[in-house]
C-alpha cells in the first residue's frame, strides 16, 4: 500500500436491516444464494485487480449461522478479506475498523462501496486511485458499466451508480457510506471517470433496485476486463441486437422514466425509509424474495 494513500473496499454481506426488507433475510436459502453470487462475481473480481494496493472489509451479522461463520473463517485464513461482525456500523466504528486493517495511516483515505452480488473490472481500483483533485474531499464515480441478466449483458451509463468512492483527507473522514450513492454530490464535489465500463451489476431474483438498463452488447469486447464474470453470456444475434435497439431499449426508457417519477413522489411523501419499505413490500407481493 502506498504510504500516502489508504484504499478500503467496503461490503455489506448480511448486516441486519430494519423494516420490511429484513423479511428476506429470514427466507430459507437466501444466505446460500448470496454466497453463490459472492463467489461467482464479487470475490473473483476483487482478486483479479491489477492494482492490489487496497484492503477489503466485509461486514457480517453477528447472529450468522455457524456454517456461514466457518465459510467466513476459511476466507479470512486465506487473506481474501477482513470479516467484521456488527449489528450496525456507525461512522466512528467504521473508521476504527479501517484503522485496524491498515499498516500505516497515509495522507489520503479512499473508501469504495462494493455490493456483495456485483463485480468490478480488473482495473477499477487503479482508475479510482489515479484521480487527482485539489479538493480535500470528493466523490468518485466510474460512470460506465455492464448489467448482466442470465446469459445477456448490457452496456449502461450511470453517473451516480452504487460503485461510489470517496477520496478525502484523514483529518475528519466520512467515507463512501456517509450518504446514499445518488446523494453524495449534495455533500461534496464529484469526479466522474469516463471510458471503458468499470463495473458489473447482476440482475437476479432477490435484488431490490437493479433492473436491466442500457443496450444489449456482445460480451467479447469486455472479456479482457471482466474475465470469468462474463462466463455463460451468449453472443447476441444481429436480430437480437436490432430488436433491442428498436423495441426493448425505448420501452425500458419509458418504464424507467415512469419509475423515476414514482420514486420522487414516494420520497417526497414518505422519505428514504418509506421508499425502502415500499420497494420491499412490492417485491414480496410479486414473489421476488424467493432466493
Amino acid at each position: 500500500m502506498s504510504v500516502g494513500l489508504n484504499h478500503i473496499l467496503l461490503t455489506r454481506f448480511n448486516l441486519p436491516s430494519r423494516g420490511v426488507e429484513s423479511l428476506i433475510r429470514a427466507k430459507d436459502g437466501w444466505l446460500r444464494d448470496r454466497i453463490d453470487l459472492f463467489e461467482q462475481y464479487c470475490l473473483p473480481s476483487v482478486s483479479a485487480q491489477t492494482n492490489q494496493n487496497f484492503n477489503w472489509i466485509v461486514y457480517f451479522d453477528p447472529a450468522s449461522p455457524e456454517w456461514l461463520k466457518n465459510w467466513i473463517a476459511g476466507h479470512a485464513k486465506a487473506g481474501l478479506y477482513t470479516p467484521i461482525f456488527r449489528e450496525s456500523v456507525s461512522r466512528e466504528e467504521m473508521i476504527g475498523d479501517i484503522r485496524g486493517v491498515i499498516e500505516h495511516e497515509g495522507k489520503v483515505l479512499v473508501t469504495t462501496n462494493l455490493d456483495n452480488d456485483d463485480g468490478i473490472a480488473s482495473d477499477f481500483v487503479d482508475r479510482v486511485q489515479s484521480v487527482v483533485t485539489p479538493h480535500e474531499r470528493v466523490a468518485i464515480y466510474v460512470v460506465n458499466g455492464l448489467i448482466r441478466r442470465a446469459d445477456r449483458v448490457y452496456l449502461h451509463r450511470d453517473i451516480r451508480n452504487a460503485f461510489n468512492s470517496v477520496r478525502e483527507s484523514w483529518s475528519s473522514p466520512v467515507t463512501s457510506w456517509s450518504a446514499w450513492h445518488t446523494e453524495l454530490g449534495e455533500h461534496m464535489p464529484v469526479v466522474e471517470i469516463d471510458g471503458q465500463p468499470g463495473w458489473l451489476q447482476v440482475v437476479h431474483g432477490s435484488n431490490v433496485s437493479n433492473r436491466v438498463k442500457g443496450r444489449l452488447v456482445s460480451p467479447m469486447f469486455f472479456k479482457n476486463r471482466f474475465g470469468r464474470l462474463l462466463d455463460g453470456v451468449h453472443e447476441p444475434r444481429k436480430l437480437d441486437l436490432g430488436r433491442d435497439r428498436l423495441v426493448s431499449l425505448p420501452a425500458r426508457f419509458v418504464l424507467e422514466s415512469a419509475r423515476a417519477l414514482a420514486k420522487r413522489v414516494v420520497l417526497r411523501i414518505l422519505g428514504r425509509e418509506g421508499l425502502g419499505s415500499v420497494k420491499a413490500l412490492w417485491r414480496s407481493r410479486l414473489g421476488l424474495w424467493q432466493s
